[in-house]
């Protein structure tokens, strides 16, 4: 049997997660095959970092072992329809689903009470890949302003999170992501830090980028080749602000903490069990633009607690580089798809 790996071949996030584990398998000594000859195949492992793609009749109705991401999707989320249909169809297919990958306690919860048998459920973070993320340091700082065209001296805040809807402008906002209170929040610190400039990188941010313009807040906003591109984002960054409402992860707060950022996110997703707060990052309650906002601050006015933010952020990342997590993905993987 062989392991097939599906992304959505949009060149962003759910593709970086297929090119991942892909390389976690060939490490493992897993049988890996191309896509292109999966629709002649019969009875492989396929797994998908998609749910809502991989419920869908034409995986559960095929002869393939299927296994899958259950990053987030709360049923009930308010304009959310798709949420309720991915959790009704995982229900309806619990005994069909062989594997699924959650990355924090609320999934899990969630996929264990739609029927999914316990030891098929496993609890693995999304990682991150430390070489593409380096540790910040002020040549390389220096460097990516330049590059960025941001000023020397401004307070630089920095949001990753791809919070439009599709993948072209974006001016629908995503609301899941909190583009809204993002933007609240940027509003109240333009009146608190001199020299604010906000930092804007990833596809389909036109909602974001049309309200900064609105209320006359600096912005610069970079479109990388790559998701391997975007430490020098990071590098150009004082601290990353995350306002996302529900996540898996979001793989920017791990990136953030690998290349020594501060951090300052919504109690969301994996987040939520990796950071402790005032230690290794700052939580803020969901849509509390007063916490978020004074989050912010503190760590533009309290070098000793940002130093401490970068020295112990990147402590966690460490913990979380790909290859430690190998032994969680091969207990997933061990019985799914056999190793050579």
């Amino acid at each position: 049997m062989t392991l097939y790996v599906i992304g959505d071949r949009l060149g962003w996030s759910i593709d970086d997660d297929r090119a991942r584990l892909l390389e976690t398998a060939q490490r493992l000594g897993y049988k890996v095959g191309s896509n292109r000859v999966l629709p002649f195949r019969r009875r492989q492992a396929v797994f998908q970092h998609n749910h809502f793609d991989a419920l869908q009749p034409r995986w559960v109705e095929s002869s393939h072992a299927l296994g899958l991401s259950y990053f987030h999707g709360r049923p009930g989320t308010s304009g959310y329809p798709e949420f309720d249909r991915a959790y009704d169809a995982l229900r309806r297919n619990a005994a069909r689903v062989d594997r699924v990958q959650v990355t924090h306690g609320e999934m899990h919860d969630l996929v264990l009470e739609a029927g999914v048998e316990a030891n098929r459920v496993h609890r693995i973070p999304i990682g991150v890949d430390l070489a593409n993320f380096p540790l910040v340091d002020h040549a390389r700082r220096a460097d990516a302003r330049s590059a960025l065209d941001v000023p020397a001296s401004a307070f630089v805040v920095g949001s990753f999170v791809k919070d439009g809807v599709g993948l072209a402008e974006g001016r629908e906002p995503k609301l899941v992501k909190g583009p809204d209170t993002l933007v609240h929040a940027l509003a109240r610190l333009r009146g608190q830090i001199p020299e604010l400039v906000v930092l804007l990188t990833g596809p389909a941010r036109g909602y974001v980028r049309s309200e900064l313009e609105r209320l006359d807040i600096p912005y610069r906003h970079t479109l990388l080749a790559a998701r391997a591109d975007l430490a020098s984002a990071y590098h150009a960054t004082d601290v990353t602000l995350v306002t996302s409402r529900q996540e898996g992860g979001p793989k920017t707060a791990l990136e953030s903490l690998a290349a020594g950022v501060p951090l300052v996110t919504t109690r969301v997703g994996q987040t939520a069990e990796l950071v402790s707060d005032g230690e290794n990052g700052l939580l803020a309650e969901v849509d509390d633009v007063d916490e978020l906002v004074s989050a912010v601050v503190r760590v533009h006015g309290d070098s000793t607690l940002a130093a401490r933010l970068r020295v112990n952020g990147r402590s966690t990342a460490e913990q979380l580089d790909d290859p430690r997590l190998d032994p969680l993905w091969d207990k997933l993987l061990e019985g799914f798809v056999h190793a050579n």
